[in-house]
């Protein structure tokens, strides 16, 4: 009897020195009683996806392809100064994918009931024809619904959610969101509309402002206009935003953070009625989310004593929001994933064309606009 097998992406660190991608066959899993077997038909690649693809240390310069077909593998030398920081990856064959959709082809004793649904999930190894995951991991889609469509309805639209929630939670009520032309950036523009949450927007070019405004965007505020500050300034006095969420990690020369605190308490002390050495007593707040600029982040203090810069991720997050509020924005995703949450591809790629050079190396630049749907049985 011969054994099924499903093909999956994977990335390992060798003792050379290299990131090495290839796809590996392994057994068709099983599902365990409260897991079903999802038959993956789509998985987006996201930014959080390639940290573990090809690192943040990759050297494409290096990047060599043999093989052709299941047996093609990728080489990508690690630039020496960053290796030691990839050591704990040494030797581990590891599988890739945080998110995907697909139909559920088996289930465990406590899964039967969704045999033959459209789910979308994440708990990585999602570049895989099949993978087992848990009941409680599977948002069902409603009848209507692609495993398309539902591939990307964990990571953006969460954290979109996330984003409210962490406003609401920590007292503030309007946002700064920086690479706004996003995927993520636009689903943020639409559902701060629909809850009436003032939104400041930050781009970095005259297209992407045009994108915005299509979207009803009300404040845009590009990085590359000479008045960029005076802009930021303004559209912050109006919203009353004191926290932002930045995807790049640094922006702008490793800046933007920065100016986004410096705006903010220029904004908070124009209406100030006295002078303090020790800035507003009004707190503002910056989140990291992303590594979209791996330059440093540079901070000119001058944004007074009640600030704070933090890293911000989603999964930490959730466990502070809880599981009935998180359980009502699953809800809200998978009613509005054609809609507030729908993501759009720029090219539909197989297991084996990920591993193309030229297709690699597109995806990797993480271009605005220019997102990538996997498509393992393809």
């Amino acid at each position: 009897m011969s054994v099924e097998l499903s093909k999956e992406i994977r990335s390992i660190v060798t003792s050379e020195g290299y990131i090495e991608i290839s796809i590996v066959k392994v057994e068709k899993p099983k599902p365990l009683e409260n897991e079903v077997l999802m038959r993956v038909e789509a998985s987006p690649i996201n930014p959080s996806d390639l940290g573990l693809l090809i690192s943040f240390a990759a050297d494409f310069d290096s990047l060599k392809v043999s093989g052709s077909g299941d047996e093609t593998v990728v080489k990508i030398k690690i630039h020496p100064a960053l290796i030691n920081a990839m050591k704990s990856r040494l030797g581990q064959s590891m599988a890739v994918g945080n998110e995907g959709g697909g139909i559920v082809e088996d289930a465990g004793c406590n899964g039967k009931n969704l045999i033959g649904k459209t789910i979308g999930a994440a708990g990585g190894a999602m570049y895989s024809q099949y993978r087992c995951v848990p009941i409680s991991s599977c948002l069902v889609m409603d009848e209507n619904t692609s495993p398309a469509e539902a591939a990307s309805s964990f990571v953006n639209p969460l954290t979109v959610l996330a984003f409210i929630e962490t406003m609401r939670m920590e007292n503030h009520t309007a946002i700064v969101n920086s690479a706004a032309a996003s995927n993520l950036g636009q689903m943020l523009i639409k559902v701060c509309k629909a809850d009436s949450v003032p939104l400041v927007n930050i781009v970095r070019s005259a297209e992407q402002v045009k994108i915005l405004k299509n979207l009803g965007a009300e404040y845009i505020c590009n990085t590359n206009d000479s008045s960029f500050m005076k802009d930021l300034i303004a559209a912050l006095i109006s919203s009353g935003a004191t926290l932002g969420f930045d995807a790049t990690g640094g922006g702008n020369d490793g800046k933007l953070p920065g100016q986004i605190l410096s705006a903010m308490e220029i904004a908070v002390t124009k209406s100030a009625k006295e002078y303090s050495r020790y800035g507003s007593d009004v707190y503002k707040q910056v989140y990291i989310y992303g590594g979209l600029d791996h330059s440093p982040t540079i901070l000119n203090r001058s944004f007074g004593m009640q600030w704070g810069l933090g890293g911000w991720l989603l999964m930490p997050m959730i466990t502070r929001i809880g599981m009935e509020r998180f359980q009502q924005m699953r809800g809200r995703v998978a009613k509005e994933i054609k809609t507030t949450f729908a993501s759009h591809y720029t090219q539909s790629i197989s297991l084996e064309e990920m591993l193309q050079p030229n297709i690699l190396k597109s995806y990797a630049k993480q271009a605005t606009g220019e997102k990538y749907l996997v498509v393992p049985h393809k």
